[in-house]
């Protein structure tokens, strides 16, 4: 569980819910129920084991996130998916309701959710013909085929599902391996910094600057520091 502000909500919920469900409860101090159901909230996510996460906000403190949920009662508290709200609920109802909501967020693993767990590529093939568009055996078995030298058959297998940062890392990947991008030893650095000079007329350039920081992730800190200065020479 985590205090979210108006600075960080895109990165810690609009973005997580693309990974995993994100429960945003709307408190105040002053709110008598919202202290109530607070450590409710706290219990009936915290049973998922890491499958829904719970975040809380002090609506005193961040009117802007008031203002997107349309807040005009505490505790108010929503559930989101892919950055979309897809349940909620507002004041301080009762345990088994709670509970309720939570276990909604979550539904038990279908056959090839337990497929996919087993991560084999044998299982995630037999998981991906029940369920084509499996985002987790899609991507799971991406990286095995990335990693056994098979990227375009991964890429293709990647186009099946919405892009998420997941998939955009993975297809990344494959794009390099496909081309056979080789990081120099003084590291990747210096591959990013040859590419620069070339990203403004060379499409090819740019594509692989891009998927370079694509798997350095975003919380590398050199990942702003090069898409600044990709920004620079594009524009």
């Amino acid at each position: 569980m985590i205090d979210v502000t108006d600075a960080t909500f895109e990165q810690d919920v609009l973005v997580r819910s693309e990974q995993v469900p994100v429960v945003v409860d709307l408190w105040a101090p002053w709110c008598g129920p919202c202290r109530t159901l607070g450590p409710i909230l706290e219990k009936a996510v915290e049973a998922k084991s890491g499958a829904v996460e719970l975040v809380k906000v002090n609506v005193d403190e961040n009117p802007r996130i008031s203002t997107t949920f349309q807040v005009q009662s505490i505790p108010a508290v929503f559930a989101l998916r892919d950055r979309q709200v897809v349940d909620g609920f507002i004041g301080a109802v009762p345990e088994p309701q709670v509970t309720e909501f939570v276990d909604r967020l979550v539904p038990e693993p279908s056959e090839a959710d337990t497929l996919v767990a087993l991560g084999d590529e044998v299982s995630l093939r037999r998981a991906l013909e029940l369920e084509p568009g499996h985002p987790g055996a899609v991507v799971a078995l991406a990286r095995l085929l990335v990693d056994g030298g098979e990227p375009t058959e991964a890429l293709q297998l990647l186009a099946r599902i919405p892009e998420t940062p997941d998939v955009r890392q993975v297809a990344a990947e494959a794009r390099l391996a496909a081309q056979q991008v080789e990081v120099p030893a003084d590291g990747v650095d210096v591959l990013l910094d040859s590419l620069l000079s070339k990203v403004k007329g060379d499409e090819g350039a740019r594509q692989e600057f891009l998927d370079l920081l694509e798997t350095l992730g975003p919380d590398d800190p050199r990942t702003a520091r090069y898409r600044k200065a990709l920004a620079t020479r594009l524009f």
